[in-house]
């Protein structure tokens, strides 16, 4: 069995499934929100707060805190799966490479923050659904279930974690199991 490829510049096509994805969930996780919730000032405010909480996570925090200690940082001319190390470059300092596995460490990590994004409006939708049924909130709710399921299943373990020069570092990669593959 011949080994993956590692990656230094993903290409083009990876990056936008992998972002695309992320978007789309975010996106349609605070509109579950309002849907769910008929669009109250509550709910408005809690989607709101979603959005800010999942964009700030993941196109700032993780920029901030685990790029800089990322293998794709220090590489001359790379683009990693999130293109993240790209901004990274523009607004932080090079970190410590053996930093770089810190980013699963504690309760209030990069890793746990990114779930929490993905997982909040499942965890919303849940009672949305049955105290304001509608077909509109039971497809936003499916679609968010198999983008999760895509990103574990497909986006991770194929197309991003599986390339990763980070992957030998990465305890991501390691509860994946694509460190020898």
């Amino acid at each position: 069995m011949t080994k993956a490829r590692l990656y230094k510049k993903y290409p083009v096509s990876s990056i936008l499934v992998y972002n695309g994805a992320t978007v789309l969930h975010f996106l349609l996780g605070g509109a579950g929100i309002m849907v769910g919730y008929n669009f109250s000032s509550v709910s408005m405010i809690f989607a709101y707060l979603y959005f800010a909480f999942s964009f700030l996570e993941m196109y700032m925090v993780m920029p901030l805190k685990v790029c800089p200690c990322c293998v794709y940082f220090r590489l001359e001319r790379s683009l990693c799966i999130s293109g993240l190390n790209v901004v990274a470059k523009k607004i932080t300092r090079e970190g410590k490479p053996e930093d770089f596995s810190n980013r699963a460490k504690g309760l209030l990590c990069p890793n746990n923050l990114y779930m929490a994004s993905l997982v909040i409006p499942l965890i919303a939708g849940i009672p949305a659904l049955f105290i304001n049924f509608s077909f509109l909130l039971l497809v936003i709710f499916i679609v968010l279930v198999g983008l999760l399921l895509f990103r574990f299943f497909v986006i991770f373990p194929k197309i991003a974690c599986l390339h990763c020069r980070a992957k030998f570092k990465c305890p991501q990669a390691e509860a994946m199991g694509v460190r020898s593959r």
